[in-house]
């Protein structure tokens, strides 16, 4: 069966900053919170590798760009990092960072890839961290002069521009469940961070259009369906939907509609956790959405009622509401402990469709992230992933048949372009294209996949 997808969709992948450039003398770069987590508790980072060893991509630029041609990239996202533009947070612009990130854009296009740029990829300058970071309303507008500063420096040539990258993870991350900095249990501060993300997003939408550039502004959201254990088990329903609430709805809703869902927002007023509000923010949000949507998707949650005691350990969280649901014979990444469920792409297209008034959308993550990559290399030092070349196909089928029923979904970025660092987990698993040699000064190969890529790209499908 062939498979085509419509003309000019984007082929390309996605990557970040903070997981790519490094870190290196001279550079201007101030500590992000990842650089000052690291200094302080090292031993947390797979293998101890910190954000200084990422692949490279600050020195190695001009030959990933060339790599990035030949695995078929008409496309690739990246970040800025806010540490490295203004290391304070606020004040002064880095010049060596405006000279590096007009390098890195001007060669892209030079080379006939579109460069996508977001603009916040969990990277807190932590000179405003130390403020509070999103917990506190200065940062929101730091954050707007800085987004301001980006779409001056870099507007007349990048035209896709993001906000954020899964704003859903600083608040799991950072005030849940921590797995990110400052590592605090705290639901009040979780919804907090969360409003001031989504207001700062609109107000980013706000300043791109006031200034009349003539690109697109989105947000990148990781939308992970939530799925009842049983769908004709009403308490069953209503956890999933509490579940998607939580983590997807809470993004998705002001980003697409301007407003948030009912559901969360009386859940968080029951809380007596509802954000401080001023006037003229929900006003900001509802006029401010999104012009196209970047979806990131990898595994799919089950859920079931909830039938654990609550843990009042730490005040109320998320979990109160809903248990995970251990689904019998699902097929699994076991190197990462991720569900993998094809079908859950198309589920999610479907959804903008029929929900979002099929806001025009692309895929902007998936991808497969395994460990010990090198026992699969062949005689020619290539890596044969082709667990990664059947997990693509399988998904793009699915985006495929989404596009045939008339979603707007209009490109494909794989997550990631070549290994790189994944902040506790490091190098832990590796997601690329192409291979990054770390005891060879970040040497690249391109794997299988990265061959196959570039058929795909040039045949426009498969």
């Amino acid at each position: 069966m062939t498979v085509k997808f419509p003309e000019n969709f984007w082929w390309g992948s996605s990557a970040s900053g903070p997981q790519t450039e490094g870190r290196y003398e001279n550079d201007g770069k101030s500590e992000s919170i990842w650089d000052h987590w690291f200094q302080t508790e090292p031993e947390k980072y797979f293998d101890g590798v910190g954000p200084e060893k990422t692949s490279r991509v600050y020195k190695k630029y001009k030959e990933d760009i060339q790599l990035m041609k030949q695995i078929g990239h008409n496309t690739f996202r990246t970040s800025i990092q806010w540490s490295r533009l203004i290391p304070n947070g606020v004040g002064e612009v880095n010049q060596e960072a405006v000279r590096f990130y007009n390098d890195y854009i001007d060669e892209l296009i030079a080379n006939g890839i579109e460069p996508f740029m977001n603009l916040y990829h969990f990277d807190m300058p932590f000179a405003l961290q130390e403020k509070g970071g999103w917990l506190s309303r200065e940062t929101v507008e730091a954050y707007v002069v800085y987004v301001k500063t980006c779409f001056e420096l870099f507007g007349d040539r990048v035209k896709h521009w993001f906000t954020h990258n899964e704003p859903v993870v600083p608040v799991e991350g950072g005030y849940l469940y921590q797995f990110h900095y400052p590592c605090e249990i705290d639901m009040k501060k979780a919804v907090t961070v969360g409003y001031h993300e989504v207001l700062s997003s609109a107000k980013a939408i706000q300043a791109y259009h006031e200034m009349g550039l003539d690109g697109e502004i989105g947000i990148i959201l990781n939308l992970t369906p939530s799925y009842p254990r049983d769908e004709k088990n009403p308490e069953d329903v209503k956890a999933a939907k509490i579940a998607d609430a939580f983590f997807n709805r809470s993004f998705l809703d002001p980003s697409v509609k301007g407003e948030f869902p009912a559901d969360l927002v009386e859940i968080v007023k029951d809380l007596e956790m509802l954000p401080e509000i001023h006037e003229g923010d929900l006003e900001t949000i509802q006029n401010n959405t999104v012009d196209i949507l970047g979806i990131n998707y990898y595994t799919p949650r089950r859920i079931k009622a909830k039938e654990t005691p609550v843990d009042h350990t730490h005040g109320p969280m998320p979990d109160d509401y809903f248990d995970v649901y251990d689904m019998p014979g699902k097929k699994m990444n076991p190197y990462r402990g991720w569900e993998i469920y094809e079908k859950g792409i198309y589920d999610i297209l479907t959804n903008t469709r029929e929900n979002y008034g099929n806001i025009r959308c692309y895929i902007s993550e998936n991808g497969m992230g395994v460990e010990g990559e090198e026992r699969f290399i062949n005689d020619q030092g290539q890596i044969e992933d082709d667990y990664r070349i059947e997990f693509v196909k399988d998904h793009l089928s699915y985006v495929h048949q989404a596009i045939q029923e008339g979603t707007n979904c209009v490109g494909y970025h794989m997550w990631t372009c070549m290994d790189n660092w994944s902040w506790l987990n490091a190098y832990k698993n590796r997601y690329g294209f192409i291979a990054v040699d770390l005891a060879q000064e970040g040497k690249r190969t391109i794997k299988k996949s990265g061959h196959w890529y570039k058929t795909v790209s040039d045949n426009n499908g498969f």
